[in-house]
Protein backbone atom coordinates (compact mmCIF):
# COMPACT_ATOMS: atom_id res chain seq x y z
CA UNK A 1 0.00 0.00 0.00
CA UNK A 2 1.39 3.70 -0.81
CA UNK A 3 2.41 5.80 1.58
CA UNK A 4 1.58 8.56 -0.35
CA UNK A 5 -1.78 10.22 -0.03
CA UNK A 6 -4.13 9.30 -2.87
CA UNK A 7 -4.18 11.39 -6.04
CA UNK A 8 -7.06 13.43 -5.75
CA UNK A 9 -9.25 15.50 -8.40
CA UNK A 10 -9.10 13.05 -11.02
CA UNK A 11 -12.06 15.36 -12.35
CA UNK A 12 -9.57 17.77 -13.39
CA UNK A 13 -6.89 17.69 -16.54
CA UNK A 14 -3.64 18.90 -16.73
CA UNK A 15 -3.96 21.57 -19.68
CA UNK A 16 -1.14 23.68 -20.73
CA UNK A 17 0.44 23.27 -17.39
CA UNK A 18 -2.35 24.08 -14.51
CA UNK A 19 -4.94 21.22 -13.55
CA UNK A 20 -8.45 22.65 -14.62
CA UNK A 21 -11.77 21.64 -15.67
CA UNK A 22 -12.26 21.35 -19.18
CA UNK A 23 -14.30 24.14 -21.11
CA UNK A 24 -17.42 22.25 -22.98
CA UNK A 25 -19.86 23.08 -20.43
CA UNK A 26 -21.36 19.02 -20.17
CA UNK A 27 -19.47 16.34 -18.44
CA UNK A 28 -18.02 12.66 -19.07
CA UNK A 29 -19.66 10.25 -16.65
CA UNK A 30 -17.21 7.41 -15.84
CA UNK A 31 -18.66 4.49 -14.54
CA UNK A 32 -17.16 1.04 -13.17
CA UNK A 33 -18.03 -1.71 -15.77
CA UNK A 34 -19.09 -4.32 -13.55
CA UNK A 35 -20.80 -2.58 -10.68
CA UNK A 36 -22.42 0.33 -12.94
CA UNK A 37 -21.15 2.94 -9.70
CA UNK A 38 -20.18 6.39 -11.10
CA UNK A 39 -16.37 7.09 -10.34
CA UNK A 40 -16.25 10.35 -11.16
CA UNK A 41 -17.45 13.08 -13.35
CA UNK A 42 -15.07 14.85 -15.74
CA UNK A 43 -15.97 18.57 -17.63
CA UNK A 44 -14.78 17.70 -20.93
CA UNK A 45 -12.31 19.83 -22.96
CA UNK A 46 -13.25 22.12 -26.37
CA UNK A 47 -11.16 22.56 -29.07
CA UNK A 48 -10.08 25.83 -27.52
CA UNK A 49 -8.69 23.76 -25.19
CA UNK A 50 -6.85 21.29 -27.60
CA UNK A 51 -5.41 24.58 -29.01
CA UNK A 52 -3.76 26.19 -25.58
CA UNK A 53 -2.47 22.28 -24.68
CA UNK A 54 -0.67 22.02 -27.92
CA UNK A 55 0.39 25.44 -27.75
CA UNK A 56 2.43 25.47 -24.58
CA UNK A 57 3.59 22.11 -24.98
CA UNK A 58 5.28 23.35 -28.30
CA UNK A 59 7.10 26.01 -25.78
CA UNK A 60 7.85 23.96 -23.23
CA UNK A 61 9.12 21.33 -25.51
CA UNK A 62 12.17 23.97 -26.10
CA UNK A 63 13.47 23.73 -23.00
CA UNK A 64 12.86 20.19 -22.00
CA UNK A 65 14.08 18.75 -25.13
CA UNK A 66 17.45 20.92 -24.23
CA UNK A 67 17.59 19.51 -20.77
CA UNK A 68 20.75 17.21 -20.96
CA UNK A 69 20.16 12.74 -21.19
CA UNK A 70 20.75 12.45 -18.03
CA UNK A 71 18.14 14.55 -16.46
CA UNK A 72 15.43 13.44 -18.81
CA UNK A 73 16.08 10.02 -18.11
CA UNK A 74 16.36 11.24 -14.45
CA UNK A 75 12.35 12.22 -14.44
CA UNK A 76 11.79 8.55 -16.46
CA UNK A 77 13.58 6.83 -13.12
CA UNK A 78 11.64 8.87 -10.88
CA UNK A 79 8.32 7.96 -12.55
CA UNK A 80 9.02 4.45 -12.34
CA UNK A 81 10.24 4.40 -8.42
CA UNK A 82 6.62 6.44 -8.15
CA UNK A 83 4.84 3.65 -10.09
CA UNK A 84 6.15 1.06 -7.70
CA UNK A 85 5.17 3.38 -4.56
CA UNK A 86 1.30 3.92 -6.14
CA UNK A 87 1.18 -0.09 -7.33
CA UNK A 88 -1.74 -0.43 -5.00
CA UNK A 89 -3.11 2.51 -6.12
CA UNK A 90 -3.07 1.98 -10.27
CA UNK A 91 -4.48 -1.35 -9.97
CA UNK A 92 -7.06 -0.93 -7.94
CA UNK A 93 -7.88 2.27 -10.67
CA UNK A 94 -7.58 -0.41 -13.34
CA UNK A 95 -9.77 -2.74 -11.75
CA UNK A 96 -12.52 -0.30 -11.19
CA UNK A 97 -12.11 2.17 -14.05
CA UNK A 98 -11.41 -0.76 -17.17
CA UNK A 99 -12.63 -3.89 -15.69
CA UNK A 100 -9.79 -5.00 -14.83
CA UNK A 101 -9.41 -8.64 -13.21
CA UNK A 102 -6.47 -8.04 -10.98
CA UNK A 103 -4.45 -10.11 -12.58
CA UNK A 104 -4.70 -8.25 -16.09
CA UNK A 105 -4.24 -5.33 -13.75
CA UNK A 106 -1.05 -6.41 -12.43
CA UNK A 107 0.60 -7.06 -15.60
CA UNK A 108 -0.55 -3.78 -17.04
CA UNK A 109 0.79 -2.36 -14.22
CA UNK A 110 4.08 -4.15 -14.53
CA UNK A 111 4.07 -3.62 -18.66
CA UNK A 112 3.62 0.20 -18.15
CA UNK A 113 6.55 0.41 -15.32
CA UNK A 114 8.51 -1.73 -17.57
CA UNK A 115 8.10 0.60 -20.77
CA UNK A 116 9.11 3.55 -18.42
CA UNK A 117 12.01 1.86 -17.54
CA UNK A 118 12.90 1.03 -20.36
CA UNK A 119 12.45 4.81 -21.65
CA UNK A 120 15.15 6.29 -19.08
CA UNK A 121 17.68 4.32 -21.49
CA UNK A 122 16.56 6.39 -24.76
CA UNK A 123 18.20 9.80 -23.95
CA UNK A 124 21.44 8.01 -24.16
CA UNK A 125 21.15 5.85 -26.93
CA UNK A 126 19.69 8.49 -28.94
CA UNK A 127 22.54 9.71 -31.53
CA UNK A 128 23.70 10.99 -34.51
CA UNK A 129 26.38 9.78 -37.44
CA UNK A 130 29.09 11.46 -39.23
CA UNK A 131 28.82 9.96 -42.66
CA UNK A 132 31.90 10.15 -45.62
CA UNK A 133 31.58 12.63 -48.37
CA UNK A 134 33.26 12.67 -51.52
CA UNK A 135 33.28 16.63 -51.82
CA UNK A 136 36.98 17.78 -50.31
CA UNK A 137 36.74 19.61 -47.25
CA UNK A 138 33.41 18.90 -46.34
CA UNK A 139 31.60 16.88 -43.28
CA UNK A 140 28.60 15.58 -43.53
CA UNK A 141 26.71 15.42 -40.30
CA UNK A 142 23.34 13.54 -39.32
CA UNK A 143 21.37 14.56 -36.16
CA UNK A 144 18.74 13.09 -34.29
CA UNK A 145 16.39 15.28 -32.74
CA UNK A 146 13.21 15.08 -31.70
CA UNK A 147 10.07 15.57 -33.76
CA UNK A 148 8.54 18.48 -31.28
CA UNK A 149 5.57 17.71 -30.08
CA UNK A 150 3.20 14.04 -30.41
CA UNK A 151 -0.23 13.43 -29.95
CA UNK A 152 -1.37 10.52 -28.48
CA UNK A 153 -4.85 8.85 -28.97
CA UNK A 154 -5.45 5.62 -26.19
CA UNK A 155 -7.89 2.97 -26.03
CA UNK A 156 -9.91 1.70 -23.66
CA UNK A 157 -8.86 -1.67 -22.97
CA UNK A 158 -5.41 -1.34 -21.84
CA UNK A 159 -4.79 2.12 -20.99
CA UNK A 160 -2.29 2.97 -19.08
CA UNK A 161 0.36 0.31 -20.74
CA UNK A 162 -0.81 1.67 -24.43
CA UNK A 163 -0.47 5.36 -23.09
CA UNK A 164 2.68 5.10 -21.48
CA UNK A 165 4.34 2.95 -24.79
CA UNK A 166 3.97 6.16 -26.59
CA UNK A 167 4.06 8.74 -23.66
CA UNK A 168 7.10 7.86 -21.96
CA UNK A 169 9.66 7.17 -24.87
CA UNK A 170 8.20 10.04 -26.92
CA UNK A 171 9.29 12.36 -23.08
CA UNK A 172 12.25 10.97 -22.57
CA UNK A 173 13.58 11.78 -26.45
CA UNK A 174 12.67 14.95 -25.75
CA UNK A 175 9.30 15.94 -27.08
CA UNK A 176 6.15 17.33 -25.48
CA UNK A 177 3.11 15.01 -25.54
CA UNK A 178 -0.75 15.57 -25.29
CA UNK A 179 -3.32 12.41 -24.49
CA UNK A 180 -6.58 12.06 -25.75
CA UNK A 181 -7.40 9.27 -23.83
CA UNK A 182 -10.67 6.83 -24.49
CA UNK A 183 -13.82 8.37 -23.04
CA UNK A 184 -14.47 5.06 -20.67
CA UNK A 185 -11.29 5.48 -19.49
CA UNK A 186 -9.45 9.06 -18.67
CA UNK A 187 -7.90 8.28 -15.67
CA UNK A 188 -6.06 5.10 -16.02
CA UNK A 189 -5.56 6.41 -19.88
CA UNK A 190 -3.86 9.53 -18.97
CA UNK A 191 -4.53 11.67 -15.93
CA UNK A 192 -2.94 8.80 -13.82
CA UNK A 193 0.03 9.11 -15.92
CA UNK A 194 0.03 12.77 -15.73
CA UNK A 195 0.03 12.65 -11.95
CA UNK A 196 3.00 10.28 -12.07
CA UNK A 197 4.92 12.77 -14.18
CA UNK A 198 4.02 15.63 -12.64
CA UNK A 199 5.39 14.44 -9.29
CA UNK A 200 8.42 12.77 -11.19
CA UNK A 201 9.70 16.38 -11.98
CA UNK A 202 8.48 16.52 -15.59
CA UNK A 203 8.08 20.20 -16.35
CA UNK A 204 4.51 22.08 -16.53
CA UNK A 205 3.12 22.27 -19.73
CA UNK A 206 5.23 19.06 -21.36
CA UNK A 207 2.17 16.53 -20.93
CA UNK A 208 -1.16 17.83 -21.40
CA UNK A 209 -4.16 15.14 -21.15
CA UNK A 210 -7.92 16.27 -22.87
CA UNK A 211 -10.84 14.27 -22.27
CA UNK A 212 -13.30 15.26 -25.02
CA UNK A 213 -15.51 13.24 -27.43
CA UNK A 214 -14.09 11.82 -30.62
CA UNK A 215 -16.79 13.50 -32.51
CA UNK A 216 -16.36 16.98 -30.57
CA UNK A 217 -12.18 17.13 -30.76
CA UNK A 218 -11.39 14.01 -32.38
CA UNK A 219 -10.46 15.54 -36.00
CA UNK A 220 -9.08 18.41 -34.44
CA UNK A 221 -6.88 16.58 -32.23
CA UNK A 222 -5.04 14.97 -35.86
CA UNK A 223 -5.57 18.18 -38.11
CA UNK A 224 -3.93 20.73 -35.49
CA UNK A 225 -0.76 22.46 -37.23
CA UNK A 226 1.50 21.84 -33.96
CA UNK A 227 1.85 18.13 -33.43
CA UNK A 228 4.36 16.21 -36.22
CA UNK A 229 3.20 12.72 -34.98
CA UNK A 230 0.23 11.04 -33.95
CA UNK A 231 0.14 8.00 -32.37
CA UNK A 232 -3.20 6.18 -32.26
CA UNK A 233 -4.07 2.68 -30.48
CA UNK A 234 -8.00 1.32 -31.46
CA UNK A 235 -10.11 -0.19 -34.32
CA UNK A 236 -8.90 -0.23 -38.42
CA UNK A 237 -11.69 1.88 -39.23
CA UNK A 238 -10.97 4.53 -36.98
CA UNK A 239 -6.96 4.60 -37.76
CA UNK A 240 -7.86 4.92 -41.64
CA UNK A 241 -9.41 7.98 -40.82
CA UNK A 242 -6.01 8.84 -38.70
CA UNK A 243 -4.22 8.14 -41.90
CA UNK A 244 -6.59 10.21 -44.06
CA UNK A 245 -6.26 13.37 -42.09
CA UNK A 246 -2.56 13.19 -41.31
CA UNK A 247 -1.92 12.48 -44.96
CA UNK A 248 -4.32 14.52 -46.83
CA UNK A 249 -4.92 17.42 -44.70
CA UNK A 250 -3.38 21.05 -44.84
CA UNK A 251 -0.30 20.03 -42.06
CA UNK A 252 1.58 16.70 -42.97
CA UNK A 253 2.15 14.02 -39.93
CA UNK A 254 4.21 11.39 -39.14
CA UNK A 255 1.68 8.36 -37.67
CA UNK A 256 2.03 5.35 -36.33
CA UNK A 257 -1.32 3.00 -35.79
CA UNK A 258 -1.90 -0.18 -33.50
CA UNK A 259 -4.78 -1.28 -35.05
CA UNK A 260 -7.37 -4.38 -35.01
CA UNK A 261 -5.94 -8.01 -34.94
CA UNK A 262 -7.22 -11.58 -36.12
CA UNK A 263 -4.76 -13.61 -34.20
CA UNK A 264 -4.14 -17.19 -35.05
CA UNK A 265 -3.31 -19.91 -32.93
CA UNK A 266 -2.14 -22.82 -34.78
CA UNK A 267 -1.52 -26.09 -33.47
CA UNK A 268 0.47 -28.55 -35.18
CA UNK A 269 0.24 -32.37 -35.56
CA UNK A 270 3.17 -32.83 -33.22
CA UNK A 271 2.50 -30.12 -30.47
CA UNK A 272 2.83 -30.77 -26.85
CA UNK A 273 -1.13 -30.68 -26.34
CA UNK A 274 -0.96 -29.56 -22.49
CA UNK A 275 1.54 -26.36 -23.27
CA UNK A 276 -0.89 -25.19 -26.29
CA UNK A 277 -3.89 -25.56 -23.72
CA UNK A 278 -2.18 -23.66 -21.11
CA UNK A 279 -1.28 -21.08 -23.81
CA UNK A 280 -4.89 -21.02 -25.30
CA UNK A 281 -6.34 -20.55 -22.07
CA UNK A 282 -4.19 -17.45 -21.14
CA UNK A 283 -3.74 -15.77 -24.65
CA UNK A 284 -7.78 -15.77 -25.08
CA UNK A 285 -9.35 -14.99 -22.02
CA UNK A 286 -6.77 -12.49 -20.61
CA UNK A 287 -8.44 -9.39 -20.39
CA UNK A 288 -11.70 -11.13 -21.38
CA UNK A 289 -10.16 -11.18 -24.60
CA UNK A 290 -10.20 -7.52 -25.06
CA UNK A 291 -6.76 -7.46 -26.13
CA UNK A 292 -5.94 -6.45 -30.15
CA UNK A 293 -3.35 -9.78 -29.87
CA UNK A 294 -5.87 -11.88 -28.43
CA UNK A 295 -6.20 -14.92 -29.83
CA UNK A 296 -9.21 -14.88 -32.31
CA UNK A 297 -9.18 -18.19 -34.01
CA UNK A 298 -7.57 -21.49 -33.21
CA UNK A 299 -6.35 -23.21 -35.95
CA UNK A 300 -6.13 -27.40 -35.02
CA UNK A 301 -4.14 -30.00 -37.97
CA UNK A 302 -6.53 -32.84 -37.96
CA UNK A 303 -4.64 -35.52 -35.37
CA UNK A 304 -4.79 -33.35 -32.71
CA UNK A 305 -8.42 -31.49 -33.38
CA UNK A 306 -10.21 -33.99 -30.78
CA UNK A 307 -7.42 -33.97 -27.84
CA UNK A 308 -7.25 -30.42 -27.98
CA UNK A 309 -10.54 -29.87 -27.82
CA UNK A 310 -11.54 -32.19 -25.62
CA UNK A 311 -8.80 -30.37 -23.01
CA UNK A 312 -9.49 -26.74 -23.94
CA UNK A 313 -13.01 -27.01 -23.51
CA UNK A 314 -12.69 -28.99 -19.97
CA UNK A 315 -10.18 -26.00 -18.95
CA UNK A 316 -12.27 -22.96 -20.19
CA UNK A 317 -15.47 -24.75 -18.37
CA UNK A 318 -13.07 -23.96 -14.67
CA UNK A 319 -12.55 -20.29 -15.41
CA UNK A 320 -13.51 -18.70 -12.74
CA UNK A 321 -16.14 -15.18 -14.40
CA UNK A 322 -17.64 -12.45 -12.17
CA UNK A 323 -15.92 -9.53 -10.10
CA UNK A 324 -12.77 -8.38 -11.21
CA UNK A 325 -11.33 -7.34 -7.96
CA UNK A 326 -11.31 -11.09 -6.39
CA UNK A 327 -8.27 -12.60 -7.34
CA UNK A 328 -9.55 -16.10 -8.23
CA UNK A 329 -11.60 -14.36 -11.06
CA UNK A 330 -9.87 -14.56 -15.01
CA UNK A 331 -12.97 -13.57 -16.76
CA UNK A 332 -14.27 -10.07 -15.85
CA UNK A 333 -17.13 -7.45 -17.54
CA UNK A 334 -16.26 -6.17 -20.82
CA UNK A 335 -16.09 -2.50 -20.99
CA UNK A 336 -20.02 -1.29 -21.55
CA UNK A 337 -23.14 -2.33 -22.42
CA UNK A 338 -22.83 -1.51 -25.91
CA UNK A 339 -19.91 -3.89 -26.32
CA UNK A 340 -21.91 -6.68 -25.03
CA UNK A 341 -25.18 -6.59 -27.36
CA UNK A 342 -21.66 -6.35 -29.63
CA UNK A 343 -20.96 -9.87 -28.27
CA UNK A 344 -24.83 -11.52 -27.66
CA UNK A 345 -24.68 -10.73 -31.92
CA UNK A 346 -21.51 -12.60 -32.61
CA UNK A 347 -23.24 -15.63 -30.73
CA UNK A 348 -26.28 -15.22 -32.40
CA UNK A 349 -24.59 -15.22 -35.98
CA UNK A 350 -21.86 -17.83 -35.31
CA UNK A 351 -24.91 -20.41 -33.99
CA UNK A 352 -26.73 -19.45 -37.43
CA UNK A 353 -23.94 -19.68 -39.73
CA UNK A 354 -23.15 -23.46 -38.05
CA UNK A 355 -20.76 -23.34 -35.39
CA UNK A 356 -21.47 -25.22 -32.35
CA UNK A 357 -21.59 -24.07 -28.95
CA UNK A 358 -19.47 -25.83 -26.91
CA UNK A 359 -18.96 -23.26 -23.86
CA UNK A 360 -21.20 -20.87 -22.90
CA UNK A 361 -23.44 -19.08 -20.66
CA UNK A 362 -26.08 -16.28 -20.21
CA UNK A 363 -23.82 -12.60 -18.94
CA UNK A 364 -25.04 -11.59 -15.92
CA UNK A 365 -24.56 -7.88 -15.86
CA UNK A 366 -21.29 -6.90 -18.49
CA UNK A 367 -20.03 -10.15 -17.32
CA UNK A 368 -20.11 -12.48 -20.60
CA UNK A 369 -19.01 -15.90 -19.15
CA UNK A 370 -16.20 -17.76 -21.83
CA UNK A 371 -17.60 -19.09 -25.13
CA UNK A 372 -16.16 -21.80 -27.29
CA UNK A 373 -17.29 -23.07 -30.83
CA UNK A 374 -16.52 -25.70 -32.58
CA UNK A 375 -17.28 -26.62 -36.28
CA UNK A 376 -16.63 -23.19 -37.33
CA UNK A 377 -14.85 -22.32 -41.32
CA UNK A 378 -12.93 -19.54 -42.27
CA UNK A 379 -16.32 -17.69 -43.91
CA UNK A 380 -17.90 -16.87 -41.05
CA UNK A 381 -17.82 -13.97 -38.79
CA UNK A 382 -16.04 -15.37 -36.09
CA UNK A 383 -13.40 -16.00 -38.21
CA UNK A 384 -13.20 -13.39 -40.57
CA UNK A 385 -14.08 -10.16 -38.06
CA UNK A 386 -11.99 -8.71 -34.63
CA UNK A 387 -14.02 -10.40 -31.50
CA UNK A 388 -12.86 -8.36 -28.87
CA UNK A 389 -14.58 -10.36 -26.25
CA UNK A 390 -14.21 -14.10 -24.28
CA UNK A 391 -15.79 -15.91 -27.90
CA UNK A 392 -13.33 -18.31 -29.61
CA UNK A 393 -13.68 -20.40 -32.40
CA UNK A 394 -11.84 -23.82 -33.34
CA UNK A 395 -10.97 -24.92 -36.87
CA UNK A 396 -9.80 -28.11 -38.62
CA UNK A 397 -6.90 -27.94 -41.28
CA UNK A 398 -6.54 -30.83 -43.24
CA UNK A 399 -2.24 -30.57 -43.02
CA UNK A 400 0.17 -27.65 -41.95
CA UNK A 401 -0.02 -25.83 -45.31
CA UNK A 402 -3.57 -25.54 -45.34
CA UNK A 403 -3.21 -24.28 -41.52
CA UNK A 404 -0.49 -21.50 -42.78
CA UNK A 405 -3.55 -20.77 -45.32
CA UNK A 406 -6.21 -20.44 -43.00
CA UNK A 407 -3.71 -18.48 -40.53
CA UNK A 408 -3.32 -16.12 -44.01
CA UNK A 409 -6.88 -15.79 -44.41
CA UNK A 410 -7.66 -12.42 -43.17
CA UNK A 411 -6.77 -8.96 -43.69
CA UNK A 412 -5.37 -8.28 -40.37
CA UNK A 413 -1.56 -9.00 -39.49
CA UNK A 414 -0.69 -7.91 -35.56
CA UNK A 415 0.34 -11.35 -33.50
CA UNK A 416 0.16 -14.82 -33.80
CA UNK A 417 1.34 -17.83 -32.35
CA UNK A 418 2.08 -21.63 -33.54
CA UNK A 419 2.65 -24.82 -31.45
CA UNK A 420 5.20 -27.81 -32.83
CA UNK A 421 7.75 -29.72 -31.06
CA UNK A 422 10.35 -29.06 -33.93
CA UNK A 423 11.54 -25.66 -33.69
CA UNK A 424 13.33 -25.31 -36.85
CA UNK A 425 9.72 -26.02 -38.39
CA UNK A 426 8.32 -23.87 -36.27
CA UNK A 427 10.39 -20.73 -37.41
CA UNK A 428 9.94 -21.81 -41.10
CA UNK A 429 6.33 -21.70 -40.42
CA UNK A 430 6.34 -18.61 -38.65
CA UNK A 431 8.10 -16.68 -41.57
CA UNK A 432 5.10 -17.70 -43.65
CA UNK A 433 2.85 -15.69 -41.71
CA UNK A 434 1.96 -12.72 -42.98
CA UNK A 435 2.27 -10.68 -39.56
CA UNK A 436 4.07 -8.39 -37.03
CA UNK A 437 4.60 -10.98 -34.40
CA UNK A 438 4.67 -14.39 -34.29
CA UNK A 439 5.71 -16.71 -31.33
CA UNK A 440 6.68 -20.52 -31.19
CA UNK A 441 4.83 -22.55 -28.45
CA UNK A 442 3.69 -19.37 -26.88
CA UNK A 443 0.47 -17.31 -26.97
CA UNK A 444 0.16 -14.14 -29.32
CA UNK A 445 -0.51 -11.90 -26.21
CA UNK A 446 3.19 -10.77 -25.81
CA UNK A 447 5.02 -7.46 -25.68
CA UNK A 448 8.34 -6.39 -24.54
CA UNK A 449 9.46 -3.19 -23.85
CA UNK A 450 12.76 -3.71 -25.89
CA UNK A 451 11.38 -5.70 -28.74
CA UNK A 452 9.31 -4.09 -32.02
CA UNK A 453 5.96 -4.21 -31.21
CA UNK A 454 3.24 -3.73 -34.41
CA UNK A 455 1.52 -5.06 -37.53
CA UNK A 456 1.97 -5.79 -41.26
CA UNK A 457 -1.51 -5.22 -43.60
CA UNK A 458 -4.66 -3.74 -41.73
CA UNK A 459 -3.20 -4.27 -38.01
CA UNK A 460 -1.42 -0.93 -38.45
CA UNK A 461 1.64 1.03 -39.30
CA UNK A 462 4.70 1.55 -37.52
CA UNK A 463 7.12 -0.21 -34.77
CA UNK A 464 7.05 0.75 -30.76
CA UNK A 465 9.65 -0.51 -28.07
CA UNK A 466 13.23 0.13 -27.66
CA UNK A 467 14.94 1.36 -30.68
CA UNK A 468 12.31 1.08 -32.80
CA UNK A 469 10.64 3.80 -30.35
CA UNK A 470 13.51 6.28 -30.98
CA UNK A 471 13.26 6.10 -35.20
CA UNK A 472 9.52 6.73 -34.17
CA UNK A 473 9.79 9.59 -32.18
CA UNK A 474 12.76 11.18 -33.60
CA UNK A 475 14.05 12.85 -36.91
CA UNK A 476 17.14 12.83 -38.79
CA UNK A 477 18.53 16.32 -39.93
CA UNK A 478 21.49 16.67 -42.38
CA UNK A 479 23.89 19.47 -41.91
CA UNK A 480 27.01 19.72 -43.79
CA UNK A 481 30.23 21.62 -42.92
CA UNK A 482 32.29 23.12 -45.37
CA UNK A 483 35.64 23.51 -43.89
CA UNK A 484 37.26 24.70 -47.40
CA UNK A 485 36.52 26.76 -50.19
CA UNK A 486 34.17 24.82 -52.92
CA UNK A 487 34.85 24.29 -56.27
CA UNK A 488 32.08 25.19 -57.98
CA UNK A 489 30.99 24.56 -62.08
CA UNK A 490 30.20 28.40 -62.22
Amino acid sequence: MTSKPAYQNMQLQPIAGQWRVGSAGRNLNVTNPFTGEQLLSVAMATREDLDEAYRQAQKAQIEWAAMGPTARGDVMRRAVAIFDERRDEIIDWLIRESGSTRIKAQIEWGSARAITQEAASLPGRCHGRILPSDMPGKESRVYRAPLGVVGVISPWNFPLHLSARSVSPALALGNAVVIKPASDTPVTGGLLLARIFEEAGLPAGVLSVVVGAGSDIGDAFVEHPVPAFISFTGSTPVGRNIGRIAAGGEHLKHVALELGGNSPFVVLADADVDAAVNAAVVGKFLHQGQICMAINRIIVEQPLLEEFTRRFVERVKALPYGDPSKAETVVGPVINAKQLVGLKDKVRIAQQEGAVLLVGGEPQGNVMPPHVFSNVSADMELAREEIFGPLVGIQTARDAQHALELANSTEYGLSSAVFTRDIARGVAFAQGIRAGMTHINDMPVNDEPNAPFGGEKNSGLGRFNGDWAIEEFTTDQWITVQHAPRPYPF
